[in-house]
Parts: C-alpha cells; structure tokens; sequence
C-alpha cells in the first residue's frame, strides 16, 4: 500500500517550519502515544536535524500505560526528552513548561556568557495533523488561541504564542509525509484518525486494528463486544459486533461500514479501553 497526501498547505508548511528553525531554540514534537513511533514525521527528522528537541506524547489517558513508559524510555535512551501528557491535566502542562524552560536554558546561559540579556526561550511546536497540538496550545496559554477539533488539518497558518513568561511558542500546522511505505503506519494513522477516514478504506482500518487488539488485548473485545478471542473469521467477527451493537440494515442484514464506524469511534475515545497500536 503506498499512500499519496500533500496537500499546497502542507507543502508550503514544510518550507515555513525549514524557513523559521533559525529563530527558535527547541523543538517540542507532539506524537501521539497510541503510536509513538509511527505519528513521528521522517519528513521533519531531516528538517530539524541537530535542533534541540523534547518529545511530548499526547492522549496518554487513551493509551496503555505499561506501553507508554517504554516508549518514554525509549526516547529518553536516544537523548531526547520524553514526557507523556494528558492535555487536561494541569499538572502535566505544568511538567511541559517545566521541560521547556529546562531545554532553553542551555541558549539562555549562553546569551550571559557573552554579555547579552537573556530573553524568553523560544521554541517551535510541530507534529502531525489531529495530534491534540491546537488544544496543548491552548493550555500552554491559559486561553484559547488555537482553533481545535477532531478532524486533521484544523490549523493553516503559523502563530506565535506567549507561554507565560517562561518561553514564546511557534504554533505550525500539523504536516504529514508525501507517501507512506509500511502500510502499518498508515493503518495506524489512519485508526487514531491522523489521516482523513476517505483515504483508507475504513473495513481493512478496522480489521488491522481487530487482528492487533486480538494479539495484544483480546480481553478488551470480549467486554465490550462479546468477541470470543478463538474466533478468528473477520467477517464472522464483523457480523457478531454488528449483530451485538445493532448496525443493522433493513433486512436484518449487518452494515459493515456502520461496524466499521463503530469500532474506530470505540477506539478514538477510549472506550474500548486503552490500547497502544505499536510496541517496540
């Protein structure tokens, strides 16, 4: 499977984010914790290159915490910063900010070093679309400022932003890479709703993400759809949810794009549980 989206404003984003690197210190990148790895743009790696970064993994409380910890260790053994967040949680914008002041303090001391009044840190914020950027930014300030919403693609344009008097944000839009090469990647893209739901079709979206549940949390379908882990047919499977869960078309016949939509909301909002998509 090989994935063509770009479009002109994530084109002209790209150049904007190459253009503006130049004026920050740090780099802070939202991934998202249900696919720490696969929410990471390659595209960007190569644009900031030795850039001082800190990873922020968004929607913890959607993800499985035991998975999350590794993945924190995971960056934390490459020399990059890691912290989870939860964006409603005061404590973890508090802990951010923390992070942030500490990333932009090696600038900050050599601006005093050579005589020069140290100013606010200034860091850029990327990621890819739908990641939980816009509403982060909006806590980061204490107001809103960002536009947000579940759909990708919600911010346009570049923005700075004032986070306390501890360092200035650059908003940037969310940009996702011209092709992906592992169809996994965009599986799991698309099931944590990165990717527009009209790109992939939605039943393989939610068989891949069956089949991984299956694996790693068989217990998670049995409670919320009745789904014996031995069962292994898909249609058989997407015939029992839809029986179970009522997606149902005259006739009395299973609607597997209502099954489809089903599964992907259950996911999306946690209450199929907490579910991490990739695991290293």
């Amino acid at each position: 499977m090989s994935i063509q989206w770009f479009p002109g404003h994530m084109a002209k984003a790209k150049r904007e984010v190459e253009e503006k690197l130049k004026l920050v210190d740090f780099v802070m990148e939202l991934v998202d914790a249900r696919a720490p790895l696969s929410s990471q743009n390659p595209m960007l790696k190569q644009v900031l290159q030795n850039k001082p970064k800190m990873i922020v993994l968004m929607k913890k409380d959607l993800a499985d915490t035991r998975e999350t910890k590794k993945w924190i260790t995971y960056f934390k053994e490459k020399n990059i910063p890691a912290i989870a967040v939860n964006a409603n949680d005061k404590e973890d914008i508090k802990y951010i900010i923390q992070t942030g002041k500490e990333l932009g303090q090696e600038k900050m001391n050599k601006l005093i070093k050579k005589g020069i009044q140290p100013r606010p840190a200034r860091a850029m914020i990327i990621g890819i679309p739908n990641v939980g950027k816009s509403t982060l930014i909006n806590k980061l300030a204490n107001k809103k400022i960002a536009k947000t919403g579940d759909k990708p693609g919600i911010t346009k344009q570049q923005l700075w932003i004032k986070v306390k008097n501890d360092f200035d944000l650059l908003d940037t839009p969310g940009i996702l890479w011209p092709k992906f090469e592992d169809e996994h990647v965009g599986y799991r893209l698309a099931a944590i709703g990165t990717i527009k739901d009209q790109l992939l079709p939605l039943q393989d979206v939610v068989a891949f993400v069956i089949k991984y549940i299956q694996e790693h949390y068989p217990s998670l379908l049995e409670e919320r759809y009745a789904i014996d882990r031995e069962m292994e047919d898909m249609w058989e499977i997407f015939v029992a949810i839809g029986k179970q869960r009522g997606a149902l078309e005259s006739g009395g016949n299973v609607n597997f794009d209502k099954v489809s939509d089903i599964v992907l909301n259950d996911l999306r909002t946690g209450r199929l549980g907490k579910i991490t998509l990739e695991s290293i």
